[in-house]
């Protein structure tokens, strides 16, 4: 038989689902797909219940319902300071990961290039291979990690001030950007925050980008699923709001983990109108569009008011909290993040080289379940993995408490690395 194609011969699975279905294997404590175990909102899911029997349940609008496009643009306007017009600045997709596809291929045509951070969420190079388009890496280099056993949330202002000082965020060589974009890049894509590793961009790094992107002409792919969970003291800055920049970002975001409904699959795309017209006619032939009913329900979730996002941004600080400092007590070493819900463990004094084998490991023996971070790095990294922490206090507990045998059954890892020399 003729060959499959070439283009899509290098892809594995997902190594973040594939973890959920070894997690599952092992009766696990999940901590490593990125979703909650709390319910959603109940005004959303009691807004559900009374549409169901009478709907809407066939297709919307292609780009979305029109009370659904008109409520996220009246939310997007009040936190961007933009005015986005429901009709031609927004495009409803299946998720956000539909929402990156479609804005890739709107931008790149085969043989471009792409700027891309490492570490990444897996789904970007995927993105970009599939456009046709060729992914050039720039390192985030990771903060020293020691910091994580001091800093605690101590009230001593010295105390503090060390922690402050310490937990640097991941950080990047601009003079790598640009000669991403000298090599003749046409797009960036920012995760912000970021997943895997928490970074939150402050607005001096967006302005460095921005410049940069005007500079050679290029566009910017935003991920922003997680605008609505950033720690104190660091504020979200969308870099579509920057001089020169709204022309020439196309945003892309969910209502997944802001109103916890993952399984929903509504995102969205916001841009300018020439990009939007174009995301319309890309969006109709990869899904035609997102499900009727349930951007009917979401609805009153993007009605909310400022309380809801304050009281989702205490939830979330509180979860952190209490995972990271269980981390600490144990003597691990992580990076802290400033916004997402991700930490990165540093298993490096276990002797780990290759870490999705010890993933599946500490599934099985320790059961918790993590992400390799090699999956997330272009760099050659094998010592970290991730953690996710939007869990409900109890399960976050009983996770710590198997966390804290994992210096003593990790003895049996080592020697079972020993023997495979």
């Amino acid at each position: 038989m003729r060959p499959l194609s070439t283009r899509t011969a290098g892809f594995t699975d997902s190594v973040i689902r594939r973890m959920t279905r070894i997690s599952n294997k092992y009766g696990a404590i999940n901590l490593s797909q990125g979703f909650p175990d709390f319910d959603p909102p109940k005004e959303i899911t009691d807004r559900l219940a009374e549409i169901a029997p009478r709907g809407p349940h066939q297709y919307a609008i292609t780009w979305g319902a029109q009370n659904f496009r008109e409520a996220l643009a009246k939310k997007q306007s009040h936190f961007t300071g933009l005015d986005i017009d429901p009709d031609k600045n927004i495009v409803v997709t299946c998720g956000s990961t539909e929402a990156m596809m479609a804005a890739m291929m709107t931008v790149v045509n085969p043989g471009d290039k792409v700027a891309i951070f490492s570490p990444f969420y897996e789904n970007y190079t995927a993105d970009t291979i599939l456009s046709g388009a060729e992914p050039i890496y720039i390192p985030l280099v990771p903060p020293a990690m020691a910091y994580s056993r001091a800093c605690s949330r101590s009230e001593d202002s010295k105390q503090a001030s060390i922690s402050s000082r310490s937990i640097a965020a991941f950080s990047f060589d601009a003079n790598l950007i640009e000669n991403a974009f000298r090599q003749g890049a046409k797009a960036l894509v920012l995760c912000n925050p970021s997943n895997p590793c928490g970074k939150v961009f402050s607005r001096e790094e967006l302005q460095t980008i921005a410049d940069i992107i005007i500079r050679y002409d290029g566009y910017v792919i935003t991920d922003e699923v997680y605008e609505h969970i950033v720690y104190a003291p660091h504020k979200h800055v969308y870099i579509s709001t920057l001089p020169g920049m709204w022309e020439r970002t196309i945003s892309c975001s969910s209502l997944s983990k802001t109103y916890s409904i993952t399984g929903w699959r509504l995102g969205y795309v916001i841009a300018p109108e020439r990009i939007i017209d174009r995301v319309k006619k890309v969006h109709d032939f990869l899904t035609v569009g997102a499900a009727a009913p349930l951007m009917e329900a979401a609805t009153v979730g993007l009605c909310f008011p400022d309380s809801y996002y304050e009281g989702l941004q205490a939830h979330y600080t509180h979860m952190k909290h209490l995972f990271c400092d269980g981390l600490r007590q144990f003597g691990l070493e992580f990076t802290d993040p400033e916004g997402a819900y991700y930490v990165m463990l540093d298993v490096s004094k276990y002797g780990v080289k290759d870490d999705l084998h010890f993933c599946e490991w500490l599934a099985e023996h320790v059961g918790v379940g993590a992400v390799p971070g090699s999956c997330f790095f272009k760099e050659d990294v094998h010592h970290l993995i991730r953690f996710h922490f939007a869990k409900r206090d109890e399960t976050l507990q009983a996770a710590l408490d198997r966390l804290s045998e994992l210096d003593s059954k990790a003895k049996t890892y080592q020697c079972t690395e020993v023997n495979k020399i």
